[in-house]
């Protein structure tokens, strides 16, 4: 027998060990083809999406790239772990370590090869499934399956020089490997001690992390997206290294509790597992809590695509100051367009006129109670009726209608000198909020004839016109006013600072910017989301066995003790917990400090309230790890009776 057929008879012979390694480098290859697929597409290049497609794909790939190179050079470690008595009997019986470096490499690069190979074939017989899924989502006339040699090349070179890299790390390790530590079966490298002052300050870290995301707001969420994560990760590493052994000393002093049945071996063998496993636990950590973000994400996107058409009730806005020259010309294309369409349509003009208001001195923008009138009339919305010198809040979001309801406010218009009292609030969104200011109000026709001093305010805009188009079916009016969107999206992309005379805005367009977005989004987030949750999962499933046959050997001499099937049941389920949902806990719980951050800043910014979505999410999460749970606990049982 040659050394090459040692080295796969061995990776077979030991499959088991080897099984979860494959699995989730197998899921990993797999996934990565399916992003290759779609990113190299003709279609997704040449489509509507363009550059945003191809960059989505891109980032996601580079993620998939940065982590599965971790995920198989943290899964060859654990394995070297779990074969040490396995790599000590060959070195008694004579085997020098620059072979035992060979062999693991010829095993590593076996099983590279296997799982890149199965992964790309089994990706592209999904493909045509995987682009049919895609098709639907992005609503494409046909996205086609095709045959191109990039995606192969690309993902078998990834992974293949994942894996070279990963083996030739291996073969530099083993000749450090300590012959009696193999024998004995102790873990490399584990040490017993703590520090006090770094368990403290992994706990003021984290507190701190949490501090800023509570206090973070739009202003300063650029600051604290950077502070946050390091803050947080620095905190969680010392936590699992250090702070966590302080809390379990805590319990150990708690007689009446310790001594009680068998929890002395429980928190004893917890403290070995956890002080052997921190580095481990640290990392699953990070892992889960990255995959309960981009759940947020998802669940931000998806709330706010379902609220679109009711954020945005018109179909259409033109929007251009008083001297606009293009102003006609435009209107009337868009116009002329609707109707050789067939969509049927009420278009509203508007005079907006800028004050400034004594109460806040800040700016108000005044609207005509007659012009919101028509627009309500098209709507099929109660119209309204102000008296001389009352007004009425125009609101931004449904948050605003809670506020505002109650609110009085008596203020002067101060170029105008004209005293109103604001104390209602139209109790339903009626213009878009990127249209209108915050501080929107309507006042009576009387009222309003008498604005005949604009506001004075260097490189402001008094007044201007506003065209409200609204649309039953603005969804299918996506490609109207196709020219002087273009016109505004160059201008956009060629001048920092906007300096045209209207602004320009196709709700169907945008919504179908954003659909695709977050279809493409939800493609790529669950894939990744799902190679994250099954790697964080496969960290701990790899410690386990990496410990296998010290367990059984702990369990065998207990139960020659005399403890009962039930018992042994019990202090298992108390071994494996901690290990499964401590990592995963403090991942909710980072993650829960994170969305309070989000939730400020798109309550600010785009008026959105996901609270539940957020919590459905945590909740799936809940029961799928816990589901996880028992099959582990379920196999590992059975493993230790073997």
């Amino acid at each position: 027998m040659t050394f090459q057929q040692f080295a796969y008879r061995n990776v077979f012979r030991n499959f088991r060990n080897y099984a979860a390694f494959f699995m989730a480098s197998f899921f990993s290859v797999f996934v990565f083809f399916l992003y290759s697929m779609l990113m190299f597409h003709p279609q997704m290049e040449n489509g509507f999406l363009g550059e945003a497609s191809i960059v989505g794909m891109i980032f996601a790939q580079v993620i998939l790239v940065l982590f599965s190179w971790f995920f198989i050079f943290y899964s060859m470690k654990a394995f070297l772990e779990a074969r040490s008595k396995e790599f000590a009997i060959l070195l008694h019986l004579g085997m020098e370590k620059q072979q035992l470096g060979k062999l693991v490499f010829l095993e590593t690069m076996i099983i590279g090869t296997l799982s890149s190979v199965s992964g790309i074939l089994f990706g592209f017989i999904f493909s045509k499934f995987f682009l049919m899924i895609v098709r639907e989502f992005l609503d494409l006339e046909e996205l086609p399956l095709y045959v191109s040699w990039a995606p192969f090349l690309l993902t078998f070179s990834v992974f293949m020089g994942a894996f070279m890299v990963i083996a030739i790390g291996s073969i530099m390790y083993t000749p450090n490997l300590q012959l009696n530590a193999l024998l004995k079966g102790r873990p490399i490298g584990v040490s017993e001690r703590y520090s006090k002052r770094r368990a403290i300050l992994g706990l003021v870290l984290i507190g701190i992390g949490y501090i800023f995301c509570v206090i973070t707001t739009k202003t300063t969420l650029f600051t604290f997206t950077l502070l946050i994560p390091i803050v947080v990760t620095f905190g969680t590493f010392y936590f699992f290294t250090d702070s966590v052994f302080i809390l379990l000393n805590l319990i150990k002093r708690q007689k009446s509790f310790y001594w009680h049945k068998a929890r002395m071996l429980s928190v004893a063998e917890q403290m070995y597992t956890l002080r052997q496993n921190a580095k481990m636990s640290f990392v699953v950590t990070i892992v889960s809590m990255l995959a309960f973000l981009c759940v947020v994400l998802l669940a931000a996107l998806s709330s706010y695509t379902a609220q679109y058409d009711k954020l945005n009730p018109l179909g259409i806005v033109y929007k251009g100051h008083i001297d606009n020259p293009y102003e006609t010309e435009h209107v009337l294309s868009i116009m002329t367009e609707l109707e050789e369409q067939g969509f049927s349509y009420r278009v509203t003009r508007f005079q907006v006129i800028k004050q400034t208001s004594l109460e806040t001195s800040n700016e108000v923008e005044v609207f005509r109670e007659t012009d919101v009138n028509r627009m309500l009339f098209s709507y099929g919305l109660p119209l309204i009726r102000l008296d001389s010198g009352k007004g009425m809040f125009i609101p931004y979001s449904e948050e605003s209608i809670k506020t505002l309801k109650n609110k009085t406010v008596n203020t002067v218009l101060m170029e105008n000198n004209i005293p109103i009292t604001i104390d209602r609030v139209y109790p339903e969104i009626i213009f878009p909020t990127s249209i209108i200011s915050r501080n929107s109000i309507i006042i009576s026709d009387e009222d309003f004839r008498l604005l005949t001093k604009p506001l004075d305010v260097p490189n402001e805009v008094p007044s201007y016109h506003l065209f409200a188009f609204d649309i039953p079916h603005w969804i299918e009016a996506k490609g109207i006013g196709w020219s002087i969107q273009q016109i505004v999206a160059q201008e956009y992309v060629k001048n920092a600072n906007y300096s045209l005379p209207f602004y320009f805005e196709n709700t169907g367009l945008n919504y179908s910017y954003i659909l695709a977005m977050y279809s493409l989004f939800t493609i790529v987030g669950v894939l990744v989301v799902i190679v994250f949750l099954l790697a964080a999962g496969s960290f701990i499933y790899f410690k386990l066995y990496a410990n296998l046959e010290r367990e059984r050997q702990q369990f065998a001499v207990l139960k020659r003790m005399g403890l009962t099937d039930a018992e042994q049941k019990r202090l298992i389920t108390r071994h494996l917990a901690p290990q499964f949902f401590l990592p995963w806990g403090i991942a909710l719980l980072h993650s829960a400090f994170a969305f309070v951050a989000l939730q400020s800043v798109l309550k600010d910014v785009m008026n959105l309230i996901i609270v539940k979505e957020i919590i459905v999410a945590f909740g799936v999460f809940a029961c799928v790890q816990i589901l996880y749970f028992y099959m582990i606990r379920w196999r590992y049982i059975a493993h230790v009776k073997d």
